[in-house]
């Protein structure tokens, strides 16, 4: 797998896991708060694309994941 594609896959499983601990009417409910995590991995997807820059993204190409389309 490609850098982004692991970015894309880690992030969409955080937003799912988030609001699956967030939503009250979910089998594994935690707290409300699990919500404010979805916002922030949704503010950092915002941010990545206006800068064009993610610190996930670099740190996985300094581990030598590749880069690239």
């Amino acid at each position: 797998m490609k850098s982004w594609q692991i970015v894309r896959l880690v992030a969409g499983t955080f937003i799912l896991l988030s609001l699956a601990l967030g939503i009250e009417d979910s089998p594994i409910f935690v707290s409300p708060w699990w919500l404010a995590f979805t916002a922030f991995v949704g503010a950092n997807l915002l941010q990545s694309a206006l800068t064009k820059w993610c610190l996930m993204e670099s740190i996985l190409r300094k581990l030598g994941v590749q880069s690239g389309c």
